[in-house]
């Protein structure tokens, strides 16, 4: 039935755990700029904001590739997830190395304020990512299919195989 012409509200329809990651991670990064402006300088809060977008980009950029190949090819996923995360921790380490080479991290952000915002930043989009993708309903088996009289009374004749023959064991 729908409501008002709207079409209804499935138990399977969520935001996707990624969405949720990077919505989570972005509101705890403005928290934390906020706190590094009011307890600190300036360069407190560039660091605590540039942090923040590191982790975000790379952990979104990571995240979505991962989703893609487990949507195309679910047995591959968890290579490319290990991969995946291996390489978003070495270019973070890359690109903070690429900051402190360029002495940007004395002069214009706070070193301690930047790791402190990527370890918070990581922590949130890997604790929100876990808690959104359990609640993620996933539906078992496909039950718009119309069933003829001959299916819903033998179960054959679906390609269900009782227990007897050896479908469950």
């Amino acid at each position: 039935m729908t409501t008002e012409g709207r079409p209804p509200m499935l138990t399977t329809t969520t935001h996707g755990p990624l969405a949720v990651a990077a919505a989570a991670t972005t509101v705890v990064g403005v928290l934390l700029v906020a706190v590094a402006a009011i307890a600190s300088d300036a360069p407190a809060a560039y660091g605590a904001l540039v942090g923040t977008l590191i982790a975000l980009v790379v952990f979104s950029f990571g995240a979505f590739a991962v989703d893609a190949v487990a949507r195309l090819m679910p047995v591959a996923s968890l290579l490319v997830a290990m991969l995946t995360y291996t390489m978003q921790v070495l270019l973070m380490l890359v690109v903070f190395v690429g900051l402190n080479r360029a002495d940007v991290l004395d002069r214009d952000l706070d070193r301690s304020w930047l790791g402190g915002a990527i370890i918070v930043a990581v922590l949130v989009w890997s604790f929100a990512q876990l808690l959104a993708s359990v609640k993620v309903r996933i539906p078992a088996y496909e039950t718009t299919r119309e069933t003829t009289d001959e299916e819903s009374v033998n179960p054959a004749a679906q390609g269900v195989r009782p227990a007897a023959e050896g479908g469950a064991r």
